[in-house]
């Protein structure tokens, strides 16, 4: 159990020069020491050792009523946590909040959000390429394989189509080995993943896990996250990077969601660099590039292993949104135009349940229905 009063050291210096360094920083891959400041923007609400309720929905500008359509709905679905954060309060919440439980591939997005303050220190630099860092792997590494950046495993562009330990992702469709330059086009691979969390660890000398703790969990006053419950697995055979899956219970996993929304601030402090949360949840690759076609006709396309609406969906309350997902119906979105975030889960394993993607947009668009026509953006 982690404390939400543990304290974390920052170092000021103006907020100029902060801005001017982050962006040749994020950009450029420059290894130039940049310390985190005091975040300008303290009027906001926090979470404490606990999350705020909103006792009147009304005030907030949502329906009562609806909001129990909502309810209605989501007992029909296999969720088993569900909780809905707007202005850093409580609107919704469903089922058992505290249950710790494995994420899928939300873990991609958290890892992002990791990334952030060593890319930041020049600890990691996004244009090494992996020839440069020495990885390879069962089946060898092409030449043109190892031409791919740190970019492009973390944005899903690498054109490295190498076995991955675990399933899961897209790469019964993925085209020839060595067929595609590095940054060119997108493939959800784990092959990128996993190597991406292996460089993590090799760069920054640190467990995954470790970091997790003192990067995320003491800092956001996680109230359930259980380091022992953190651990790797995947078919080290197929090959030599496990996939580094991640345990959180749905109330931490809207700390997360809550410290993106507020980009990379928690109550007075900048826990991630402002300009790395705006840069993993922009789009890099957009809607109509991306791979195979089934999904140019989805509403997303993909940033720095976040995925953002995009094309014709993207405007209204969706816009500027965007969300972790994961197998069997494991959510994190962020709605900046409804100042709201929402945590789904539905734990596996052991019980096998599973909540579609257009289960999930059912509840999205149920609490979108739910706000008061004089609150719509």
């Amino acid at each position: 159990m982690i404390s939400a009063k543990t304290s974390i050291s920052f170092r000021n210096i103006s907020s100029l020069l902060t801005a001017t360094a982050l962006l040749l920083l994020v950009f450029s891959g420059s290894a130039t020491a940049v310390k985190f400041t005091e975040a300008k923007n303290v009027s906001s609400v926090y979470p404490g050792e606990t999350w705020e309720r909103i006792k009147d929905p009304s005030s907030a500008g949502y329906s009562i009523q609806k909001l129990e359509k909502v309810r209605e709905y989501v007992k029909t679905l296999d969720t088993t946590g569900l909780i809905v954060v707007v202005g850093g309060k409580v609107l919704f919440e469903y089922g058992d909040l505290k249950e710790l439980s494995y994420l899928a591939s939300v873990r991609k997005s958290i890892l992002a959000i990791l990334y952030g303050k060593y890319v930041t220190d020049g600890t990691i630099r996004l244009n090494t390429t992996l020839e440069e860092l020495g990885i390879t792997d069962k089946e060898g590494l092409l030449p043109v394989e190892r031409k791919a950046t740190i970019d492009h495993l973390i944005t899903a562009r690498s054109g490295i189509y190498h076995p991955a330990s675990n399933a899961g992702d897209s790469t019964a469709y993925a085209p020839q080995r060595g067929s595609q330059q590095p940054g060119d086009y997108f493939l959800y691979n784990n092959w990128d993943f996993n190597c991406a969390g292996y460089i993590f660890e090799m760069l920054t000398r640190q467990v995954i896990y470790d970091t997790l703790e003192h990067d995320l969990a003491v800092p956001l006053g996680m109230q359930d996250f259980d380091r022992l419950r953190q651990r790797k697995s995947g078919n080290l055979k197929r090959s030599r990077f496990p996939a580094y899956h991640i345990w959180l219970s749905t109330r931490d996993m809207a700390r997360i969601g809550y410290l993106m929304l507020r980009e990379g601030e928690w109550n007075g402090r900048q826990i991630i660099p402002q300009v790395w949360a705006r840069k993993i949840s922009r789009i890099k690759t957009p809607l109509e590039r991306m791979n195979p076609e089934p999904y140019r006709k989805s509403s997303f396309g993909y940033g720095y292993m976040w995925w953002i609406w995009d094309g014709p969906n993207a405007v209204g309350h969706y816009k500027g949104g965007y969300t972790a997902r994961g197998a069997y119906g494991q959510y994190i979105t962020v709605l900046p135009a409804m100042d709201m975030v929402i945590a789904h889960k539905t734990a596996v394993p052991p019980r096998k349940r599973s909540v579609r993607s257009n289960q999930y947009m059912g509840i999205i668009e149920r609490l979108i229905a739910a706000r008061t026509e004089s609150r719509n953006p």
